[in-house]
């Protein structure tokens, strides 16, 4: 008889009490999906996989442990149990573990609201091929691609269910619906390559394969003829689909547990200004049809919207129950685990707020800088925000795009850069992190 992942995850929790655990929490992931990928117009790749992934946590007092396995029998859960119980009489106290209180506990949730599932019918595996075909097709149908090294196209759902001893039981299920396509452009050591592509949970908001293709090739052939810029002093303009890893850094520095070890350039600023004062950055766990929202946090604890950064203003950090409990705060309901690991503070749902103008209007004011529309390695300090990353695009002079760049470094601290930021508002509205193209004066630029 086929289980729920409520149902197992209970069951978990029931052996977990007969082996002697004084309290527990299970998760439980049942996921399906289907992916193909194909070259030259025919199938190169197909793959459909199907998958239950259970772990358990026990607690011995102060005394934690945790097992993971993909085996939902009934033998097999009490061998979980029993093994998980006698890890946690050999493991070192933690005095910050343990799970949330009761009254701490998410008490109800509309999972209709969040829109996280979508019923249409799972599209096939012919369904999938064939936007993958257009994807490839619109690419090489740009004039000056070569080639087309990956066309890809997936769907998946999974359900996860969360259930402990302090009494939290919930669940939920989601989809998500995928096309890409990488180009190729040039010949030889003159070969470029871009890409595009889009992920939605409905699938019915997915672009246009023969637009993610046909965009993919032409941003390829855009790239044709990069050249080292100059090393120098310049503006830098990030493009909207790379500017959101500048906010990813500042979210890492105000996690709760780079702050709890004290490895944060930021773990002096809390209530400073750490970006411009009419810039505010909003989580938004709560948006619907967007894959970075979720009823309740891998604690059980409720999620909730709320302004890491207000007017400027670094208002506080993302804190799960064991970092909120090392920094005497309060978890701001943003823990996240998978099945074999503890959980971990993460954040959810992002925006910037935008600004007045366009792209091309940055572009026209920065006068002579670089365009950075992809960006590969990172030397980032934790400890003092030094940045330094490898970069792409394009050369700008006197306010107008001259030719493509590729090789150079762009360098600075990201305290002094998140206080000079400019946004754009070109920001995609239906992504997870909502952050539009920023320029940043006086970057370090090593090229020539």
């Amino acid at each position: 008889m086929t289980r729920t992942p409520e149902e197992i995850s209970h069951q978990l929790l029931d052996a977990a009490r007969k082996a002697g655990a004084e309290s527990a929490d299970a998760i439980v992931i049942d996921g399906s999906s289907v992916s193909v990928e194909v070259r030259s117009g025919v199938l190169e790749h197909a793959e459909r996989a199907e998958s239950t992934d259970l772990g358990l946590r026990v607690f011995l007092g102060k005394r934690q442990a945790i097992v993971s396995s993909s085996d939902s029998r009934t033998e097999t859960l009490a061998a979980m149990a029993e093994r998980a119980v006698a890890m946690a009489r050999e493991a070192p106290e933690d005095p910050f573990t343990g799970l949330a209180d009761a009254d701490q506990l998410s008490k109800g949730w509309d999972m209709d609201v969040l829109e996280l599932f979508d019923p249409t019918p799972e599209p096939s595996a012919d369904e999938l091929m064939n936007d993958a075909i257009s994807a490839e097709a619109a690419a090489l149908a740009v004039q000056g691609v070569s080639q087309v090294s990956d066309a890809a196209a997936a769907y998946g759902t999974h359900v996860v269910h969360l259930a402990a001893t302090n009494g939290f039981s919930g669940g939920y299920a989601r989809t998500s619906r995928s096309t890409s396509c990488v180009a190729i452009s040039g010949e030889g050591t003159g070969m470029e390559r871009d890409y595009d592509g889009d992920s939605r949970s409905f699938q019915a908001d997915l672009r246009d394969p023969e637009e993610i293709g046909r965009t993919a090739g032409e941003r390829a052939v855009q790239l044709v003829g990069a050249q080292k810029p100059a090393t120098g002093s310049f503006p830098v303009l990030f493009d909207e689909r790379i500017s959101s890893s500048l906010i990813g850094h500042l979210l890492a520095a105000s996690n709760g547990a780079a702050i709890a070890r004290g490895a944060s350039w930021l773990k002096e600023c809390l209530g400073e200004q750490v970006l411009p004062a009419h810039l505010s950055l909003i989580e938004d766990p709560h948006r619907p049809r967007i894959a970075g929202s979720r009823p309740f946090d891998a604690e059980g604890l409720s999620t909730q919207r709320r302004a890491i950064v207000e007017n400027g203003v670094l208002t506080g950090w993302t804190l799960d129950l064991s970092s909120a409990r090392k920094l005497d705060m309060k978890s701001t309901g943003n823990a996240a685990r998978g099945v074999s690991g503890p959980p971990s503070p993460s954040n959810w749902n992002l925006s910037l707020t935008p600004g007045d103008k366009s792209r091309a209007d940055l572009l026209r004011d920065m006068g002579t800088g670089l365009l950075v529309t992809s960006m590969i390695g990172s030397t980032i300090n934790p400890n003092t925000g030094d940045y330094s990353r490898g970069a792409s695009g394009f050369w700008v002079e006197n306010g107008e795009i001259t030719h493509p760049v590729n090789e150079c470094t762009i360098a600075g601290n990201l305290r002094d850069m998140l206080m000079r930021i400019i946004p754009a508002n070109d920001a995609r509205p239906y992504l997870s992190r909502v952050v539009p193209s920023l320029l940043i004066e006086g970057m370090t630029l090593a090229g020539n």
